[in-house]
C-alpha cells in the first residue's frame, strides 16, 4: 500500500538544485503529498520566496522520480503560496546537510531577524562563535557573507525567515 510517508521518503532522493546536499523534503518546501485512487499521487510544494528561479525544475524533477516507480499512477505536482514558507521548516537532517555544504544554517524560531541575529551566526567548517558579518546581502537574497577569526574561513550564512 502506498501511503503520504512512503512518498515523503522517495522524495528525499530528490535534491534542492541550489544547495544538493539538502532534500527538498529536508528544505520544507513539501508541504503536501496525497496519494489518491489507483496510487495516483499530487504534491505540493512551497517555494523558499515567489521568484524562485529552481521552482519549475523541481516541480520537474519530482516527477520524474516518482514516474520511475510502475506501482505509482499518475504523478502531479502543484505550487501553491497557501503555507508560507520558512526556515523553521528545515528538518534537522536539513540543518546539517546546509552545514555540510558549507553553509551556516539558520537559527531557529527568529520571528523578526535583525542585524544581531544575522552577527550571530556560528561557523559551519568549526563552529566557532567568533565570527564576523561582511554583508548581509549574499549571492542570493537568503543568505548573507561572514569570515570566521579562528578557522579564518569565509562562509554564507543562510538568512532566518
Amino acid at each position: 500500500m502506498i501511503t503520504q510517508e512512503y512518498i515523503r521518503e522517495e522524495l528525499k532522493q530528490v535534491k534542492d538544485p541550489e544547495i544538493p546536499t539538502i532534500s527538498i523534503v529536508d528544505l520544507g518546501i513539501v508541504t503536501g503529498i496525497d496519494v489518491l485512487e489507483n496510487n495516483d499521487i499530487h504534491v505540493t510544494l512551497t517555494p523558499t520566496f515567489a521568484g524562485c528561479p529552481a521552482l519549475r525544475l523541481m516541480e520537474d524533477m519530482v516527477k520524474e522520480h516518482l514516474g520511475s516507480y510502475p506501482d505509482l499512477g499518475k504523478i502531479t505536482v502543484a505550487t501553491s503560496f497557501e503555507t508560507t514558507w520558512t526556515t523553521d521548516l528545515i528538518s534537522e537532517e536539513g540543518h546539517a546537510a546546509i552545514k555540510k555544504h558549507g553553509l551556516a544554517p539558520p537559527m531557529h524560531n527568529c520571528a523578526n531577524i535583525s542585524m544581531e541575529i544575522l552577527e550571530a551566526t556560528k561557523c559551519p567548517y568549526c563552529d566557532s562563535e567568533d565570527t564576523k558579518m561582511k554583508s548581509p546581502f549574499g549571492p542570493t537574497l537568503c543568505r548573507s557573507l561572514h569570515y570566521c577569526n579562528n578557522c579564518k574561513q569565509a562562509f554564507e550564512g543562510f538568512k532566518p525567515v
